[in-house]
Order: structure tokens, then sequence, then C-alpha cells
């Protein structure tokens, strides 16, 4: 089975992409092949060679491994809207059977596949399903960014007990300070530190030009749990 962590948030903008970036680039540090996916992608502009995303291209840069940008990013839609709806506006049903193949040609190319998500963790795909839909369907690990902002604490820990509740096994959450004013920022991170029982990878204030080489040696990715599978 391919060995693969889901990358979700506690909502969109929290910073998803750049731990995505850091950890490929950490565990590449550690002579891994990593492969990485943006299975659906909203938000893309138009190019010669067609719709691009920006966090694809990032993770698409970040890999060890050769892949074509439609590996990466299966589903691109140019509306910076929520992608279910962009899909459903272009008239085109995500079919998991596409992205299934994708993930199964840069899994056969990698020891390891970062799989990013798109929102939170319960933002949908389709009618009935969603991006949590997906990392089950894949028996992924997950890891949970954290935007540090006000509300986080009850995000952060719906979305704990919704990962649990299917089953699936939290490897990890990254702290990540995206409001540079938000009060209490100490006392947050220590009631998460309370009440999430996973490891934290890291802590980043609020750096929005941090450089992923940075990020990426402030990721402890040894206290994955489960690190032994990848080692």
């Amino acid at each position: 089975m391919t060995r693969s962590l889901f990358v979700t948030g506690t909502d969109t903008g929290v910073g998803k992409t750049r731990i995505a970036v850091a950890l490929c680039g950490a565990l590449a540090a550690r002579g891994k092949r990593v492969a990485a996916m943006k299975p659906v992608a909203s938000g893309c502009i138009r190019t010669p060679d067609g719709l691009r995303n920006e966090d694809a291209l990032a993770l698409l840069s970040a890999m060890t491994v050769r892949a074509r940008y439609s590996e990466v990013n299966p589903y691109a839609f140019e509306p910076a809207i929520a992608p279910h709806i962009a899909a459903e506006e272009a008239g085109i049903a995500i079919d998991f059977a596409v992205l299934d193949r994708a993930y199964e040609r840069l899994g056969l190319q990698s020891d390891i596949l970062i799989v990013e998500g798109a929102g939170g963790w319960l933002a949908p795909l389709d009618a009935s399903r969603g991006f949590a839909d997906l990392a089950a369907h894949w028996q992924s690990g997950v890891i949970l960014v954290v935007g540090l902002r006000l509300g986080c604490l009850n995000h952060a820990l719906l979305t704990v007990e919704s990962i649990a509740r299917r089953g699936l096994n939290l490897r990890g959450w990254v702290a990540n300070c995206i409001d540079p004013e938000f009060l209490r920022l100490t006392e947050n991170v220590a009631s998460l530190h309370s009440r999430i029982r996973a490891p934290c990878l890291g802590f980043f204030p609020f750096e929005p030009h941090a450089s992923f080489e940075s990020i990426a040696g402030g990721l402890a990715v040894d206290a994955l749990q489960g690190a032994a599978e990848l080692s």
C-alpha cells in the first residue's frame, strides 16, 4: 500500500501548502523519494499549457520524483471558489477512479506521497463526498495544520474528532500563526497541546515570507506517529 500523508487544515488560508511543501523537503532531506499531489484545485490561472494552480506548482517543484502536472493536479478549475461548486459550474464530475490512477502512479515512484486537500477537512467534492472521504478512501495518515487565530480551538478539535470518527490516524499537527494580533497565543497553543494526543510537529510564528527551507528545518518529522513506516 502506498504510504501517504494527507495534509488538511482547520480552514482555508491556514498554511497547508507551505507545510506540505516543507514536509516534502524535510522528508527528502532524510533520503526519501517524495511525491506530492493536489487532487482537486480551484483558483487556477490560464497558461499556454492549460490551467495551473499555484499550490500544485509549489508541490511539483518540491517533489524528488518526475511527474506530469496532470498527475499532481488531476482536476483544475479557474474560479477561486469551493471546488465542488467550480466542478459543477464546469459540468465536470470528480471521478475518484481518475484520482486513484494519479495516486497510484505517483505512489509507484515514491517512498512517501504527500497529498494536500483544499479548504478544510470537510470541504465537499460533490453532492455526497468530500476531501475527508478521499483521505479515508486512501487510508492516509493525516497531518492537521491549525491556523492560529480566534476560533482555532473549536475548529481544530472538531477536525481531530472527525478524523478519529473515520478511523484515520492523525499522525501529527502543526501550529501556524496566521494572525499577528492573535491574543493569548501561548495559552491557545497550550490548550491545543493538552487536548490533541498526536505529536505537535512544529510551531511557526507569523512570518508570511519565511522560506520553505526554514519551515522544513522546523518540522519535527521524526515525531510522526508511525514514523517507523517512513524509515
